[in-house]
């Protein structure tokens, strides 16, 4: 099969595209002010509750092919990592309000030629739940980041009743076969955050070509749990109990793949919000995330997750480099609202540069 190369010019930034990022940062930082001022915080502008703060290793596969032996990729061999699970929301909210999930991986040992502004060997990537990003692009970023941003302030009851409007949505579409990407945005079945997969949603660079990645759960223990559902109504912080008593008893195992760019049409770079087709070109494994048993939730440790530490899609390698406009505005958020955050709480942030850096 053909993939398609890498080059700066596959990129097609909108005239007004740093405009339309300002004003992200703008609304994402008041709806910031609106959360600390309710939580007495500031907390992260999304994925602020964790469920799981943990450490492991990242084992690339010998033996890759030339288009998969890429970038962090092109070498096998082991990396220490540190993980942290999420729950969507930029708030403290009930379980009930089950959104879109978040999965950040920071690769440690990574030597390369870095992005600007990041001088430390890490390798971040920041995944969620769902194969796309909605919005699709900067401004349907901004437009949807405004909605969020109003409803901050409701209610969480009404937030509730959303996230079960959603939820049921796409129970009916599936009858249908299909299902809507905004609706689980919304909307994430109550599901083990063990049992679910976690994707890039929009491209990044990969070495010589481009590419999708996503981080599927294989352990025979996570498979076991795809029928395991949340009662909200019995515990608020359920995904948070049920995947600290599995760290406890289990190992966790991931295998991070790549779906290479293979057709510029039905695999487009600048909006996200559209599926890359598997039949174009499919998920391939380059490397196995393993998550040993561990206390996954100690309190020094989800301090130094929570408070301290930073995963940006800007931590990367040249080689690695994130792709798109919606890329391209995290690249810029990102860091933004974790200054506003580590501000606000007076702690200074860390580029994590070694696994030492963790607590235990």
């Amino acid at each position: 099969m053909t993939y398609l190369r890498y080059a700066p010019d596959i990129e097609q930034p909108a005239p007004d595209e740093q405009e339309t990022i300002d004003g992200i940062i703008k609304g994402m930082t008041q709806q910031s002010e609106t959360v600390e001022k309710r939580e007495h915080h500031a907390v992260r502008a999304s994925h602020a509750k964790s469920s799981a703060c943990v450490t492991g290793e990242l084992t690339v596969a010998a033996g890759l092919p030339p288009e998969l032996a890429q970038g962090l990729f092109a070498t096998p061999g082991s990396h220490p990592v540190a993980v942290r699970f999420a729950q969507g929301p930029g708030e403290t909210l009930g379980d009930r309000v089950s959104t879109h999930r978040g999965m950040s991986i920071k690769v440690f040992d990574v030597p390369g030629e870095k992005l600007p502004g990041h001088s430390v060997d890490t390798q971040d990537f920041v995944l969620a739940t769902g194969t796309t990003f909605p919005s699709g692009t900067a401004a349907g970023f901004l437009r949807d980041g405004t909605v969020i941003g109003k409803s901050t302030g409701l209610p969480e009851g009404v937030k509730s009743a959303v996230s079960s409007t959603m939820r049921n949505l796409n129970k009916a579409l599936h009858a249908f076969g299909t299902e809507s990407a905004l609706a689980d945005f919304f909307g994430h079945p109550y599901s083990h955050p063990l049992a679910d997969s976690y994707f890039s949603q929009a491209p990044v660079r990969y070495g010589d070509y481009v590419a999708k990645l996503a981080a599927v759960p294989t352990a025979e223990a996570q498979r076991a749990l795809s029928e395991w559902r949340l009662d909200p109504h019995q515990d608020e912080d359920g995904f948070r109990h049920a995947t600290v008593a599995f760290f406890r008893e289990n190992e966790v195992v991931f295998e991070l793949r790549a779906q290479l760019w293979a057709d510029a049409e039905r695999q487009p770079i600048e909006d996200a919000s559209v599926d890359w087709p598997v039949s174009v070109s499919p998920y391939r494994t380059v490397a196995t995330l393993r998550l040993p048993r561990q206390d996954a939730y100690s309190p020094e440790r989800v301090r130094y997750f929570d408070e301290v530490m930073t995963f940006r899609p800007a931590h990367s390698l040249a080689a690695h480099r994130p792709l798109g406009s919606v890329m391209r505005a995290r690249l810029r958020v990102y860091r933004a609202l974790s200054d506003f955050r580590h501000r606000e709480n007076g702690v200074a942030a860390e580029d994590t540069a070694g696994i030492d850096r963790i607590p235990a």
